[in-house]
């Protein structure tokens, strides 16, 4: 067996963007970035997602990175990574395998993360097993409903400014700031950047959660530094 720490990526299946029409699905920049920090510090990533198979790629997130070399490096030479994930259920039992989960955005996991039990089963277990738990943008929909994950944590995500700067409020089952700041109480904290896609990440203890697409290189940095115990 390698000693390479291992990373759970979890994307979403869901590919309509509510009733708009349009698709949706995981935001490449929020994979790419991450993949290329932490295999660079010899990561290994395995990628999951409910139904297994092809993971629907956000077409709109290709064309916003389209000046992005990470990105579009990521999205040339590794599109076999998530035309095949495996299965989500067959990971239950075994965080014990691996250091790190982690939940790229896209609008995607509104729809379906966010109340898909045996993920919601498979952040628990992570959690009880005090490995590092991570999301970016939209990815914390994911931890949304994990009772007792966030009560009382330090947290970010897409903010609803942001949500209405893109249009997409109202195609959304709901507002992930506000869910947020519900779910952290009175003792936890939801924090933003200053300004709209400024970067934001948050690191409370092992959980890990970034705002936007600007903030996934950070997601990735503070991924590795609480795996390998980097200060």
């Amino acid at each position: 067996m390698s000693d390479s720490p291992k990373v759970l990526v979890v994307l979403t299946s869901h590919d309509k963007l509510g009733d708009t029409g349009k698709p949706t699905g995981w935001y490449l920049s929020e994979l790419a970035h991450p993949y290329d920090i932490l295999t660079a510090q010899g990561f290994s990533i395995t990628l999951a997602s409910p139904a297994g198979g092809p993971a629907p790629l956000d077409p709109s997130s290709v064309e916003a990175a389209s000046d992005d070399a990470v990105s579009q490096g990521f999205l040339t030479e590794r599109n076999a990574l998530w035309e095949a994930t495996e299965p989500l259920v067959s990971f239950l039992g075994r965080a014990d395998e691996f250091a790190a989960l982690f939940f790229p955005g896209g609008h995607g996991p509104m729809f379906d993360l966010a109340v898909d039990p045996t993920s919601q089963a498979l952040v628990q277990e992570f959690a009880a097993k005090g490995k590092v738990v991570a999301a970016v943008c939209h990815g914390p929909a994911a931890l949304v409903g994990v009772e007792g994950l966030l009560e009382g944590k330090a947290v970010t995500g897409f903010t609803n400014a942001e949500e209405e700067a893109v249009g997409l409020d109202a195609a959304m089952p709901f507002a992930l700031e506000d869910r947020l700041v519900e779910v952290v109480g009175k003792g936890g904290r939801f924090e933003k950047a200053a300004e709209k896609w400024g970067e934001k990440v948050v690191v409370d203890g092992k959980l890990i959660t970034g705002q936007n697409p600007a903030s996934a290189k950070g997601v990735g940095e503070a991924i590795v530094r609480a795996v390998l115990g980097r200060e």
